[in-house]
């Protein structure tokens, strides 16, 4: 059974309903990722999770890294992403 990807507008209004703040510049850092990249929305989502994981708060430089670091690897699903960080160390998940 497959589940349903939640778009990028869907995901940060979802992440909004749970307490987090995105400022203006956060959507941009968001969006100017999901543009640079091309990747598909399970990716960029993932991406932002694993920032607010890492980070604690969104760090725009941290998300679009992450993500480039994921395109380039040719990471495409979540479960491939978390993978991929646990693998290579990048940060404790």
């Amino acid at each position: 059974m497959e589940i349903a990807v939640l778009t990028v507008d869907e995901y940060v209004h979802y992440l909004r309903g749970k307490g987090f703040q995105f400022e203006e510049d956060a959507i941009g850092f968001i969006y100017f990722g999901k543009h640079y990249t091309n990747a598909p929305d399970e990716l960029i989502n993932t991406a932002i999770e694993l920032t607010l994981k890492a980070q604690k708060s969104f760090d725009g430089s941290f998300y679009v890294s992450l993500l480039e670091t994921l395109v380039s690897n040719k990471i495409g699903t979540r479960t491939e992403a978390i993978k991929f960080v646990k693998e290579k160390e990048i940060m404790a998940i």
